[in-house]
């Protein structure tokens, strides 16, 4: 049996859904399982990951695990999965950790794949750059023809959560895997500006890019993301 966490999430319901349909016993964990939404054939079960107890419960019976991380729940999670003898442990971390100048979110995610390490259960970990859904936010933008963010010519490749869960499920079905951390992204580096063009094309509408200064992005982005976590974004 396959332990999904964070199922509920992009990246995490589509692999439940890939899983499945690789014929994998899949059990997911969420806070208010009448709500999960996830498929039939899925044993949703409802554990608040920082309570240990709920924990052991999810991994009883399990030989796999896809962690979403979050904090104040990685070291108990790894505790009660090297106690239960599990078999992998597949971490979702970021490609910031091999950033020198990535600030917060490299030292959160490399301090959680420390974690991983010293637990002595197999690993394999997932380094996704720029996700493909974070330019949702840019739908207000797009309906009223404006698209206003801060470098319009920095390029990234950014990944769709569907391909993360692709090789996510690789990973937790075929060997070979353990002990690997793979760089995931996208096929193409595109600009901002790129990326604005692109959806003007795809939804026939002229769209118009308005660059902001990082000063202003980030006063923007303040409105929703904890500063440390901003400084470190618009540092990349």
């Amino acid at each position: 049996m396959i332990l999904v966490t964070g199922a509920t999430g992009n990246v995490g319901r589509q692999l439940v859904n890939l899983l499945l349909q690789a014929g994998e016993r899949v059990r997911a964990t969420s806070r208010n399982p009448e709500r999960a939404g996830l498929p039939d054939g899925v044993e949703v079960v409802k554990a608040d990951l920082a309570r240990e107890e709920d924990v052991r419960a999810a991994l009883r019976g399990a030989d796999r695990a896809f962690l979403l991380p979050a904090a104040g729940q990685v070291d108990g999670f790894l505790r009660e999965a090297a106690g239960a003898g599990l078999g992998r442990v597949v971490l979702l971390s970021a490609l910031a950790v091999t950033m020198a100048e990535s600030g917060v979110l490299g030292s959160v995610h490399a301090a959680y794949e420390q974690a991983v390490l010293g637990s002595g259960v197999p690993w394999t970990f997932l380094r996704p750059g720029a996700f493909m859904a974070n330019d949702l936010r840019w739908a207000p933008g797009v309906r009223n023809g404006v698209v206003r963010a801060p470098f319009a010519d920095s390029a990234t490749a950014p990944i769709d959560e569907y391909d993360i869960a692709a090789v996510a499920a690789r990973a937790l079905l075929d060997d070979g895997h353990e002990g690997q951390a793979y760089a995931l992204t996208g096929p193409d580096s595109l600009t901002t500006a790129d990326r604005v063009r692109i959806l003007g094309e795809v939804l026939g509408r002229d769209l118009r890019l308005e660059e902001l200064s990082p000063e202003q992005a980030r006063e923007q982005m303040l409105a929703q993301t904890p500063a440390p976590v901003v400084d470190s974004v618009l540092r990349l």
